[in-house]
């Protein structure tokens, strides 16, 4: 285990309710360390931790009650919180983020490490189902409950361990990965990158802070990803780079793509030019074909033939909220996807597009953050202008200040201008749950629902569905 361990018995996590807190919880449970931990709601996430005692609420009378030897905290926490300044105050507590701490444990192995924008869970995701099935047995912590495998994170018995890594919050760069995976590079998170120049130098920083004999996957045919490839073979002519995207030219390329309507996929697999096999995926989407090369392309340097994982890969049901279908009532079949950047909305109505080519598509989408809204609201209207009909919730702030003049109402009045190149969309903003639902039973033909965001918005499909039974 790694040094930083070192004198540490007891650990206590705020934000335990969280995706990647929560996994980190039970990875740290199953190294041996009395876990506790707090967080302000419950959460499905909490269901899992089991034997792992947690509290509703921050209050600093927990550092005593738990008496840890390191407090870990999400990046959801506020500097001020009463009860992180209590365990920073006390001179026998360690206090690391939640980065800090998993980087200890990925660090210490064999690293597969995936970073982008969008498409990290469902890639980690389908790399974590692979080695599960072949029986390489690796840790796995991802940001996302994996359907097949029930859970967001294990710890594993072989060196291997499996990783979504955070560009968030800039926590990536604590970690040095033998395999690198870099979906995407898209200006998100606008609260810690001011400019996409700031968010390329971060992107670049980790894959130089990645092992120097390891291997770097990028996907060439994101824009992102090609002036990523640019910036690194510039600075390190050097250095190998494997490639991945549409076409049969890259290194791990997909053609002949195929998509079938209700979900699926089928696409020819080529490496370097020369067709390997047919892949066939149960998820829908573009999006989904390349978190598969990308996957495909990892698994390969451990001993994975292209063939193999075809045959494995063709089981993958995904990860939670990626497109995950809710169920049916009513005029609705109701899915739901945590997509809240221009770019993940796009690709999601793009996909039930595919899947439901003779249905109407109708969004109810939840904006994530005052600061993501307030510099790309334009982006997010011209993303949701894809749909028939979308209706807009009220901001989710994750806790962030409110500021002032922006709110679901600057979305509504972009989808009302020519922004969208003429596109008109029924667009409606509803203050509650209630209001939605009385506009939805108006419905007269069946249609599909997308639920789309990263708060709990992920909560109303199946609201919606008991509300009719």
């Amino acid at each position: 285990m790694n040094s930083e361990f070192r004198g540490i018995k007891r650990v206590h996590l705020m934000g335990i309710g969280g995706a990647g807190v929560s996994g980190l919880a039970l990875l740290l449970k199953g190294l041996g360390f009395e876990v506790s931990g707090c967080d302000l709601v419950e959460t499905s996430y909490l269901e899992k931790l089991v034997d792992i005692p947690v509290k509703i609420g921050h209050d600093s009378s927990h550092i005593i009650e738990f008496s840890p030897d390191l407090v870990i905290y999400s990046s959801a926490i506020p500097d001020d919180n009463p009860e992180l300044m209590a365990a920073k105050d006390s001179p026998s507590i360690r206090v690391k983020s939640r980065g800090d701490v998993l980087s200890w444990i990925f660090n210490s192995k064999f690293g597969v490490g995936i970073a982008g924008a969008h498409g990290k869970t469902t890639t980690s995701s389908m790399i974590s189902f692979v080695l599960v099935e072949s029986g390489l047995a690796p840790t796995i912590a991802i940001g996302g409950e994996v359907i097949d495998v029930g859970i967001n994170a294990i710890l594993g018995k072989s060196d291997i361990m499996v990783a979504e890594l955070d560009e968030s919050d800039g926590s990536f760069e604590k970690f040095s990965p033998d395999i690198t995976i870099v979906t995407n590079v898209d200006w998100d998170h606008v609260d810690k990158y001011h400019t996409f120049k700031e968010l390329e130098e971060a992107f670049i920083r980790f894959v130089k802070g990645a092992r120097a004999d390891g291997s770097l996957v990028v996907c060439a045919d994101d824009d992102g990803g090609a002036k990523l490839i640019e910036a690194l073979r510039s600075a390190d002519p050097d250095r190998k780079i494997i490639t991945y995207g549409w076409g049969i030219n890259w290194d791990w390329s997909a053609a002949d793509v195929v998509f079938y309507e209700r979900g699926g996929v089928t696409y020819s697999l080529y490496r370097k030019g020369s067709f390997i096999c047919k892949v066939n995926l149960k998820l829908p989407g573009e999006h989904n074909v390349l978190n598969s090369l990308a996957a495909c392309a990892a698994v390969s340097f451990l001993g994975i033939a292209p063939e193999k994982f075809a045959e494995i890969i063709s089981n993958f049901s995904g990860a939670k909220r990626r497109f995950q279908l809710i169920g049916k009532t009513g005029k609705f079949i109701i899915y739901d996807d945590y997509a809240h950047h221009p770019a993940e909305i796009k690709a999601t109505i793009y996909s039930a597009r595919n899947c439901y080519p003779n249905h109407k598509i109708t969004v109810v989408f939840q904006p994530h953050r005052y600061t993501r809204t307030k510099l790309l609201y334009k982006e997010i209207a011209g993303a949701l202008s894809l749909a028939d009909r979308v209706f807009l919730l009220p901001i989710y702030s994750a806790d962030e200040p409110a500021i002032e003049g922006v709110s679901s109402e600057i979305i509504a009045n972009a989808l009302n201008d020519d922004i969208i190149q003429n596109v008109k969309v029924y667009f409606s903003v509803c203050s509650n749950w209630e209001e939605l639902f009385e506009i939805l039973d108006q419905t007269m033909e069946e249609e599909l629902l997308l639920t789309l965001g990263a708060g709990d918005v992920t909560e109303i499909g199946m609201a919606y569905i008991l509300s009719h039974n």
